[in-house]
């Protein structure tokens, strides 16, 4: 397996950023398995305390909006994406890299999100949002490992959007963290133990 293209399929959607956030970790199996449990990747298997923890705050202006818990999947992977959620598949390099995102005002306790379709989410500069840009990515580490990249980039619409977003980001990035790592170590046993 070659290593990853230059440019990133991310790039295509946020060639710049404001801000992001960039995880890794080595798995001890061939980029091959290693991208199958990417692609696999069931979103509701992300565990442990901290995850469920980052979750349900995350989760909490809405429940109290709406007096009730939010529906609760039985899967998700990053292809269902696009049912249902305010979350789209903006593309794919099949066995490198997945790409999804989302635009918001995130800041806000009950987010506002914009439905969008992949092939207008790089055009979209309406003020006032946030466009969300996550990758995962694998390249050849060695003879027989992999390495796994989840990054994250944002990209504000106007410069208003900018200080609203960091006064957010300064208090939610150790939360992305949390489920960036999880995704990792969930893409990670996955891959290493061939489920």
């Amino acid at each position: 397996m070659a290593s990853l293209p230059s440019p990133l399929l991310a790039d295509q959607f946020a060639p710049r950023c404001d801000f992001s956030r960039v995880d890794h970790v080595v798995v001890e199996a061939d980029p091959v398995s290693t991208y199958k449990a990417v692609h696999d990747l069931d979103l509701t298997e992300l565990h442990g305390f901290l995850v469920t923890a980052a979750v349900r705050l995350r989760e909490l202006p809405e429940r109290l909006r709406r007096r009730q818990a939010p529906r609760q999947r039985t899967r998700l992977t990053l292809h269902d994406l696009d049912a249902g959620t305010d979350w789209v598949l903006l593309g794919e390099n099949p066995g490198h890299e997945i790409v999804f995102g989302a635009i918001g005002k995130a800041w806000q306790p009950v987010v506002k999100w914009v439905p969008i379709e992949a092939r207008s989410f790089p055009d979209f500069t309406e003020p006032g949002y946030a466009k969300v840009v996550c990758s995962i990515s694998v390249l050849p580490y060695g003879q027989r490992r992999t390495l796994v990249n989840a990054e994250m980039r944002v990209v504000l619409t106007d410069p208003r959007a900018w200080l609203s977003f960091r006064r957010y980001w300064r208090v939610s990035t150790p939360f992305v963290g949390v489920i960036s790592r999880a995704i990792l170590r969930t893409v990670k046993h996955s891959a290493e133990t061939g489920r």
